[in-house]
């Protein structure tokens, strides 16, 4: 399990963090590149806290190491490959879980059917790899999360204003995280801040004292 170490996410997912031996898959919630590039940091983060080397499967040579090391992820820990198409990408990705020896495994994809994401759930089970899926916007527009999928979670994520700080310049970063589907519980969201060089998020100062219930979003059709 890994636990995000923030109580008002890990007591509202059903197995109080996210399986390491499962595919989660991530999107951001609008088609512009700030959604596009909180949804890359938020899997970052979360990669960052598992417990050995990262493969992160790319279509193009998009990545930034030093927003990665910003995220927690020190670069020297990710292994990278680069695919073809979509096809070759969730292969790479079914070879890297099935190796065991990875602490997590990343593809970025804009359509993956129902069977190819069962794969990759099967091939995560069992192990200790956790599988990442970063959904990117489909060619044309479109729901990122219209197919139905295996996988154990499925995240949105959405830039969202900094807390006004008392000096010249900007805050740290913060982000509208959704939880639109998980297994074994309701969807929720909620604001955090983005990862600091540990991987972690947190909740902003204004809402660590905030009753939960008054952070408590409307329930959605699961995705």
């Amino acid at each position: 399990m890994l636990p995000f170490g923030v109580g008002a996410i890990d007591a509202r997912l059903g197995d109080g963090g996210l399986r390491l031996d499962a595919l989660h898959e991530v999107a951001g919630q609008g088609s512009g590149w700030g959604d596009d590039a909180a949804a890359t940091l938020f899997i970052a983060g979360v990669a960052a806290r598992a417990w050995g080397p990262v493969l992160w499967v790319v279509r193009t040579r998009d990545l930034f190491a030093p927003g990665l090391y910003q995220a927690g992820l020190d670069p020297s820990r990710v292994l990278y490959a680069q695919a073809r198409d979509d096809a070759e990408m969730l292969a790479l990705m079914e070879e890297g879980l099935r190796h065991r020896a990875l602490g997590a495994v990343i593809g970025e994809a804009a359509r993956v059917a129902t069977a190819q994401a069962r794969r990759l759930q099967l091939a995560a089970e069992g192990g200790r790899t956790i599988a990442l899926l970063l959904k990117r916007p489909p060619r044309g527009g479109g729901d990122p999360f219209a197919v139905p999928s295996t996988a154990v979670t499925r995240w949105r994520v959405a830039g969202t204003p900094s807390a006004p700080v008392p000096w010249d310049g900007l805050g740290r970063a913060c982000w509208r995280v959704e939880c639109v589907r998980q297994r074994g519980g309701d969807p929720f969201e909620l604001t955090v801040e983005a990862p600091d060089e540990t991987g972690r998020i947190a909740l902003p100062a204004r809402l660590v004292d905030r009753p939960a219930a008054a952070d408590r979003a409307p329930q959605h059709a699961a995705g």
